[in-house]
C-alpha cells in the first residue's frame, strides 16, 4: 500500500504522542479510534477525516486546526484566522459585546489589507468549504 501525501500528518501525530507520553494503544482509546487504524494514519497509509483528526487532537490536548493544516484541510493562513477568533471569543476578561466588537475591527483590517474574509466559514486549502467538524 502506497503511502498517501498527507503533508507529514503520521509523523506529526507520533511526535505529539511520544511528547504526551501516550502509547499508541491508549492515544487510540482516548481518541476513540481503532489502535490499527491509528496505527496506519501514522504510517501515511490512511487519511484521516476532519472529525477523527478532532478527537485525536482533543486526546493530545493540541489545536485541531494545526492537524487540520497538515492533513491538507486547511491552509495556513484559513487555521491563523480561526485561532485568532477563538483567542478573542475564549478570552474571559472581556465581554460578548466586546468580543464582536473586536472581531468586527478584525475583520475590517483584514479586508483592508486585502485578505479573504472567513465569515463563510472555513475553507480548504484549494479554496473550498470544509466540512465542520
Amino acid at each position: 500500500m502506497a503511502s498517501l501525501n498527507v503533508g507529514n500528518l503520521g509523523e506529526y501525530l507520533r511526535e505529539q504522542r511520544r511528547t504526551a507520553q501516550l502509547s499508541l494503544r491508549q492515544l487510540a482509546d482516548a481518541a476513540g479510534v481503532s489502535n490499527p487504524y491509528l496505527s496506519q494514519i501514522e504510517r501515511g497509509l490512511r487519511k484521516p477525516s476532519a472529525e477523527v483528526l478532532q478527537q485525536v487532537a482533543k486526546a493530545l490536548r493540541i489545536s485541531a486546526e494545526t492537524l487540520y493544516v497538515r492533513a491538507g484541510i486547511l491552509d495556513e493562513r484559513e487555521r491563523d484566522e480561526l485561532e485568532t477568533r477563538a483567542v478573542i471569543l475564549a478570552d474571559p476578561s472581556i465581554n460578548e459585546r466586546q468580543k464582536q466588537v473586536l472581531l468586527q475591527i478584525y475583520e475590517s483590517f483584514r479586508k483592508e489589507n486585502g485578505e479573504d474574509t472567513a465569515a463563510d466559514g472555513p475553507r480548504t486549502a484549494d479554496g473550498s468549504d470544509a466540512a465542520k467538524p
